[in-house]
């Protein structure tokens, strides 16, 4: 039966049709109807109404005349601030503000790549002890059946474990075939898996490299990874585990060729996310829990791209001058050009 059509049924059929059809009864059956039309009509659209009394939810387009942002926002103790409106944020494209056209801050499933390195240096037993309980710790935080995870290794070249699943022991039982043997290339394997993940278009995802921050291999640089990492808005995180011993040294020392100055902390910080420095269990558990909460706890802002081709860099702000920002440092518009 059409929407909106009444069919008489039953006794009501039959006494309509006992009925002689004169203008008075005529007139009353069509008021009859009349008033049954109106009852359903103010009947469906309730939800309608009520939601036309809330807020109205902030929505977020997906194409490609907006260019998304994800944001972590910080207190002074680096605990995640959560609340906040899209009148609260400033945007800054090469030192000029731009207006953000969208916004959203509700709670979405997270999607997490998880990279762990499996080339030689990673062959100390203390160290791959501490990758895999750093992966079982993060695979802890997740959502199941709500958030994704993907499990990935590499030493020269990239392979796939374990494709986006929402079953954590799925990922979890592939730890114990992580083996140790070859060159590293990280900064490759970080820029292959930043790439495969800007293609799922998901809104709240990152890559999370677990590795003990030495590359001997990569074509690529922490400044050219970071570049396109950014570009894609795509948040790199950096377990970098350390022998007991000498807990800090994967910090700062993981360069390559390219670029001295570029470290693994630079490249985590330029596109939105962190370096954890792994020294033991407990270190491992703050570093997973802190990855998931700040994921489900990002901001997503919208502009408007702009129309000259090449890098724009990008600054994103409270207006409470007491809280930290954390977003990538740039967007490519057009052909891309120049380094961040």
């Amino acid at each position: 039966m059409a929407p909106g059509v009444i069919r008489w049924a039953g006794p009501t059929f039959a006494m309509a049709r006992g009925l002689k059809m004169t203008p008075g009864v005529r007139r009353t059956l069509v008021a009859l109807a009349a008033l049954l039309l109106i009852g359903t009509s103010l009947a469906q659209p309730v939800a309608r109404t009520d939601a036309r009394t809330q807020a109205p939810k902030p929505t977020f387009r997906t194409g490609v005349d907006v260019v998304r942002v994800t944001a972590v926002v910080q207190d002074m103790r680096g605990r995640p601030v959560v609340g906040l409106s899209r009148a609260d944020f400033e945007l800054f494209e090469g030192g000029e503000p731009r207006p953000i056209v969208e916004f959203r801050s509700e709670p979405t499933p997270i999607s997490v790549a998880v990279l762990v390195d499996g080339s030689g240096s990673m062959s100390v037993a203390p160290k791959r002890a501490l990758a895999r309980q750093a992966v079982q710790h993060l695979l802890s935080w997740v959502e199941p059946g709500q958030d994704e995870v993907a499990l990935l290794t590499f030493d020269t070249g990239l392979s796939v474990l374990q494709p986006f699943t929402t079953a954590a022991p799925d990922v979890a039982r592939w730890l114990p075939w992580i083996d140790a043997f070859g060159a590293t290339s990280l900064y490759d394997a970080i820029a292959g898996t930043s790439r495969e993940m800007a293609e799922r278009r998901r809104p709240r995802q990152a890559v999370v490299a677990v590795t003990d921050g030495v590359d001997t291999s990569s074509r690529l640089d922490a400044s050219a990874v970071s570049r396109l990492a950014s570009a894609i808005d795509v948040p790199v995180y950096v377990l970098a585990v350390a022998p007991p011993e000498a807990p800090g040294r994967a910090s700062a020392d993981a360069t390559t060729g390219g670029d001295p100055a570029a470290s693994l902390e630079d490249l985590a910080r330029w596109t939105g996310g962190r370096l954890f420095v792994v020294a033991g269990p407990a270190g491992a558990s703050l570093a997973a829990r802190g990855i998931v909460t700040e994921l489900r706890h990002q901001y997503l802002i919208g502009f408007e791209p702009n129309a000259r081709a090449g890098w724009h860099p990008l600054s994103i702000r409270t207006r409470q001058k007491d809280l930290i920002v954390r977003a990538r440092s740039g967007y490519v518009s057009g052909a891309p050009v120049g380094k961040p």
